[in-house]
């Protein structure tokens, strides 16, 4: 599980600077990365870690990621912008 120092500096990184995917992104970290398994954040980490013209074409439904790990993590993040909390 991530410390509170790592959970800021990931919600921080959430932060793209591209607004399609601030909105995405900060809040979801910012209410539920605390919240998911040590591996899911890991996923989450390892997402943020992609470039943004790819992480826009993966929210954006222009392509699909092959990672499969990653596109459950974005499936998830949809889901909390759409619905709220993800269970």
């Amino acid at each position: 599980m991530l410390n509170a120092t790592e959970l800021k500096r990931q919600i921080w990184h959430s932060r793209r600077g591209m607004l399609e995917l601030d909105v995405l992104l900060e809040p979801f970290a910012r209410h539920e990365l605390a919240n998911l398994e040590a591996d899911q954040q890991l996923v989450y980490i390892r997402l943020l870690a992609q470039q943004d013209p790819d992480l826009f074409a993966w929210f954006m439904g222009q392509e699909i990621c092959d990672d499969k790990e990653l596109a459950d993590m974005i499936e998830r993040i949809q889901q909390y912008a759409t619905t709220g909390p993800v269970s």
